[in-house]
């Protein structure tokens, strides 16, 4: 980006609830500025005291990819451009 410009921002939610065996959604929009485009989506998980591991990465070039542990469990939610990045996480 030029010197002095900004970018868009990341929406996510303060908090989602889930149901033990259900499936969730977890959303995540960006609200990218003129010129912006969003070319991956990266889903981490975080657990204290330890390196937050990739879960999914969305890419519209290179299709998705989901880590073993989460193979079949976790699909794109959102549609069309990555500006939704939004997953679903099943069961």
């Amino acid at each position: 980006a030029p010197a002095g410009a900004r970018g868009g921002r990341v929406e996510v939610p303060r908090s989602v609830t889930a149901v033990l065996g259900q499936d969730v959604v977890l959303p995540c929009r960006y609200r990218a500025q003129e010129q912006e485009q969003v070319v991956q989506v990266t889903w981490l998980k975080r657990v204290p005291g330890s390196v937050p591991a990739e879960v999914a990465v969305l890419n519209p070039q290179h299709g998705e990819h989901v880590q073993e542990s989460f193979a079949g469990r976790i699909l794109r939610h959102g549609h069309g451009a990555l500006e939704d990045g939004a997953i679903l996480l099943r069961n």
